[in-house]
């Protein structure tokens, strides 16, 4: 059986309009101080034949309804726009792409309203091990690294044979069926796999001239790994910085109409735009203080 799904793998791949689609069921603890809140997501491993793509499936599903629906809106012609957040959002936001056949690799991200793409300028240097054992219905076997601040254990199977991996990691001679880090904070585990139609490029919906949505219409900066620590320090001591200067920005444009709207925990709306800064400021922090467990600690030193 596994022969027949590698062979139909393996075709689709040389047909050129197949993806394989990769299942992984991603475990992770986001709070060091509170590991028994242990986090599940399932994340998606896209491979065709010009590289790869590695992101949540909750997310992409409630992009995906959120720009339908916004279109929707739009060619209603009627004026108003409602953006409702979706009851599973994803919470994994990052996405990586890898480029065949030299692996670029790049990371995409959020901080605040601003997308950034970063480059990565290191690629993980394995040391393969004899041990071996059955993961899933795969025969796998053991392979360490130390790579963005952590020390990884993989476990590839050579009956997969892409040389590909979750998240940033690649060059073992078989597909990673398992990742963790030493810590046992995240972990990658292969759940399953199909063959679909390589899916078209979704693009943002067309926005009006006079319109705009925070996080919408801009396109990612390309930026380095020290480029972006220098941005994440900044945003991590004044979290609301970038929406101020937005605001400043069109203080005394009669053609723009800023509307600043939020609920405090206990449900009270707030409008004015300090109280909502100050509100926005006060759930950062928390957010940052029960999330101090990233993947890539190296990225937020």
């Amino acid at each position: 059986m596994k022969t027949k799904i590698l062979f139909f793998l393996l075709l689709g791949m040389l047909a050129g309009a197949q993806t394989n689609r990769f299942f992984y069921e991603y475990k992770f603890i986001p709070d060091s101080n509170n590991k028994e809140d242990v986090k599940k997501e399932m994340m998606l491993l896209d491979i065709n034949k010009a590289g790869s793509a590695y992101y949540s499936h909750d997310k992409f599903v409630a992009d995906s309804t959120s720009r339908a629906d916004l279109q929707k809106q739009i060619n209603s012609g009627s004026g108003n726009i409602s953006i409702n957040r979706r009851e599973r959002p994803g919470q994994v936001s990052y996405k990586v792409t890898k480029s065949y056949p030299e692996f670029k690799t790049y990371l995409f991200t959020n901080i605040s309203t601003d997308k950034y793409k970063i480059l990565e300028d290191k690629k993980p240097e394995w040391k393969i091990l004899p041990d071996k054992q059955k993961i899933g219905e795969y025969n796998a076997q053991k392979a360490v690294t130390s790579y963005g601040g952590r020390e990884w254990t993989a476990w590839f199977s050579s009956d997969i044979p892409f040389q590909d991996g979750p998240y940033k990691f690649y060059g073992l001679p078989g597909l990673i069926v398992k990742l963790e880090d030493s810590t046992g904070s995240h972990i990658m585990t292969l759940v399953g796999n199909k063959t679909i139609s390589t899916p078209a490029e979704e693009n943002e919906a067309q926005l009006p001239d006079n319109v705009r949505i925070l996080g919408m219409g801009t396109k990612e900066l390309e930026i380095t790994k020290d480029q972006y620590k220098k941005v994440w320090k900044a945003y991590v001591n004044d979290p609301t910085k970038n929406m101020r200067e937005m605001m400043m920005k069109n203080v005394g444009d009669s053609n723009t109409k800023m509307v600043f709207k939020m609920k405090t925990q206990d449900g009270k709306e707030l409008s004015d735009p300090n109280q909502v800064f100050k509100e926005m400021e006060k759930r950062t922090k928390e957010s940052l203080q029960k999330n101090n467990n990233p993947i890539e600690p190296d990225l937020t030193k």
